[in-house]
């Protein structure tokens, strides 16, 4: 069986697509309650990864792409969560090669590349800070047996209700969440994707983005240190609006603070069309005068 993406899109035509991309689980179990915050106001389209042992950053970059544009989603917002992130910013790449490769002629005609509006970062990052600790878990996630997994899983689903009890939709999908990763071949797919972050390195991608990005992080997370991501970013990449850290969430912070993540996402997305709608007002203002001027 071929290996492809799956996708669930939630809102309309109308609204602005938030393409959920996520972490190294895979599917759309942490983020139901995310999910209720943003309805009515995006259009959120959550994707599911394949199981698969194969596919590179690459790969994941180009299905995700043609099953959007399958839906017919042909642009909008890459929403990162951790493993996510590193999909995200090749797929701003893929928008940004697309732009560049198009002849002029071609420029008013729909692309077949997504387009991507911009970048928000959850959790994620460019190139992991702690390198070495991505590939020792990697070979723990490989040697660890299957029952050790599920014993920790139902250890995991206990305290899940209490981590997530400001957030009911995802706690009510926790069991569904254990019951997945407990599958022989869920593990060995999660197994494969901590070399892919591990061997990647994106900085050249993010020195060369002029997309917006924003990073959102839990004020605690012992799995990505978040303060050594953004500092780079306002370092090193151009298009960095700025971040938000939420108090009282962790590295799945769109689990753990659904509505605050759900404001400030939404917030930054509306700014960034205010502004783009602003600038093209003045442009056509420009272009308007210019043509009616007397000679």
């Amino acid at each position: 069986m071929r290996d492809e993406v799956e996708l669930c899109v939630h809102g309309n035509d109308g609204q602005p697509p938030l393409i959920y991309l996520p972490g190294l689980h895979g599917d759309w179990t942490l983020v139901g309650s995310f999910r209720i915050a943003v309805a009515e106001r995006l259009r959120f389209v959550e994707v599911v990864y394949p199981r698969t042992t194969a596919w590179s950053l690459d790969d994941y970059a180009r299905e995700i792409e043609s099953a959007l544009l399958a839906r017919g989603i042909a642009n909008g917002w890459l929403l990162g969560e951790s493993f996510g992130s590193q999909i995200a910013w090749k797929m701003s790449e893929r928008t940004a090669l697309g732009e560049e490769s198009a002849a002029p002629a071609e420029s008013s005609r729909a692309r077949p590349n997504f387009q991507t509006d911009g970048l928000i970062l959850a959790g994620g990052f460019v190139r992991h800070p702690v390198n070495w600790a991505v590939r020792l878990a990697g070979r723990v996630s490989r040697a660890v047996p299957l029952s050790i997994v599920k014993s920790c899983c139902c250890i995991y689903a206990r305290y899940a209700k209490f981590r997530h009890r400001r957030a009911p939709e995802t706690g009510a999908n926790i069991s569904e969440f254990v019951t997945r990763r407990t599958v022989a071949a869920d593990r060995d797919a999660i197994a494969h994707r901590y070399p892919l972050m591990a061997q990647n390195d994106l900085r050249p991608i993010a020195r060369r983005t002029r997309l917006p990005v924003f990073y959102l992080a839990g004020l605690v997370d012992p799995l990505v240190p978040w303060p050594f991501v953004r500092l780079w970013l306002r370092r090193h990449c151009p298009g960095y609006r700025g971040g938000k850290t939420i108090w009282g969430a962790d590295h799945n912070v769109l689990g753990t603070a659904p509505r605050p993540a759900a404001e400030q996402i939404v917030q930054w997305i509306d700014s960034v069309r205010e502004e783009q709608a602003a600038t093209a007002s003045v442009i056509f203002g420009t272009a308007t005068a210019k043509v009616s001027a007397p000679r």
